[in-house]
């Protein structure tokens, strides 16, 4: 994302450091979720679609599963040594507030969301170490609140089963339906204001050689509308990644923001 947004697109296809500390942080974040999949197994078994996950499911033995996890640890640690030891910090900080969060923090209403965001945001910071582009104070931003909206979609879909939610997750004695559409709506807005901010910027203006970038703002307001859409009217936003891969109009959001966004840096640099 920090190549993408400094206009450097060539280093996402021309660097093989940047392509190792990929895979690299991949590996580890699967590390991540087979911990949290091990650890909540007993709760995973009262989701009705956790429940089919292999660990829960008993399809794949505990013992089984935490080979699995420390192999994919030390191999994503050893790739993420070989990028560099600020990246390999990074790494491990993801994984020190992933571990906090799987045994403590998730239990916690509001504070749980935080620190999904917070990881997300460690992702993009690990992006600009190892692409060797300046972090913008937007893309945190932006990164955080859209990470937030996303967690809390996910919670207002834990909130429509019909099991007890104290066994589910404790942390949902903190949320209701009406409390999480408001906050969806406040972060949603927020984004927006806050990429709008960011188009017009007169650092990201110089840095891309455009005044033209605000133009992308149109697909950011319709795919995060439809977001809001797909929580609140369709009551199916428990799986942010199957929304991704599934809905036709969220693609077409993604798909058309990028184009919109390389055509105009391209452009820019052309006429330079």
């Amino acid at each position: 994302m920090p190549a993408f947004f400094a206009g450097k697109i060539g280093l996402l296809f021309s660097s093989p450091r940047l392509l190792l500390a990929t895979v690299s942080f991949c590996i580890v974040a699967s590390a991540v979720y087979v911990f949290n999949d091990v650890h909540d197994r007993d709760r995973d078994k009262l989701h009705e679609i956790k429940r089919k996950r292999p660990i829960a499911s008993d399809e794949i033995p505990v013992r089984n599963a935490v080979i699995v996890m420390i192999a994919l640890a030390a191999l994503g640690a050893g790739l993420a040594l070989m990028v560099g030891m600020g990246f390999f910090f990074t790494v491990a900080g993801y994984v020190g507030i992933n571990i906090l969060y799987t045994l403590a923090v998730k239990h916690i209403s509001l504070v749980d969301i935080s620190f999904v965001a917070f990881g997300f945001v460690l992702r993009v910071l690990a992006g600009g170490i190892v692409a060797e582009v300046p972090v913008s104070k937007w893309i945190i931003l932006m990164t955080f609140l859209l990470a937030c909206c996303l967690a809390l979609g996910k919670r207002r879909d834990d909130l429509l089963l019909d099991v007890d939610k104290n066994d589910l997750r404790p942390a949902l004695s903190g949320y209701s339906l009406t409390f999480v559409d408001v906050c969806l709506v406040v972060l949603s807005v927020t984004t927006i204001v806050c990429y709008l901010m960011y188009t017009v910027s007169e650092e990201v203006v110089q840095r891309l050689h455009s005044d033209h970038i605000y133009l992308t703002s149109v697909f950011v307001i319709i795919g995060i509308l439809r977001f809001l859409q797909i929580a609140i009217v369709e009551e199916r936003s428990g799986s942010p990644t199957l929304i991704l891969l599934k809905d036709i109009m969220i693609q077409v959001m993604v798909g058309l923001w990028i184009i919109c966004f390389m055509v105009i840096i391209y452009a820019s640099k052309t006429g330079n």
